[in-house]
């Protein structure tokens, strides 16, 4: 299993459209996730500097590549794409974060 932790950004104004939007997130979508070995997907946001991060525990990177590679995924990054920063794809611009600490 590995753990990804990233960040992105929205543009100023639309918390809570994002907030919004993932509260009824589509049921096609988050069984992709789970199919795909998601088990812990987490999405924060900083007032402050209107940055989201997000922390997902899944089973491998090439399951996390597969999802972003399928047609609901894609149709997402469309829906979103106008309410935060996104590559020339529509997929969200993140940044990975490394990981320095853990308490077990």
């Amino acid at each position: 299993m590995i753990q990804k932790a990233f960040k992105m950004k929205l543009f100023a104004g639309q918390e809570e459209e994002y907030k919004r939007r993932h509260d009824s997130i589509w049921p096609e979508l988050a069984q992709t996730l789970k199919e795909h070995g998601a088990h812990t997907y987490l999405i924060f946001h900083d007032k402050e500097s209107n940055y989201l991060f997000a922390y997902i525990e899944m089973e491998g990177v090439e399951m996390w590549d597969k999802v972003a590679k399928t047609e609901i995924c894609k149709k997402w990054w469309d829906h979103m794409k106008d309410i935060m920063e996104t590559n020339p794809d529509n997929s969200p611009i993140s940044i990975e974060l490394s990981k320095v600490f853990n308490l077990k």
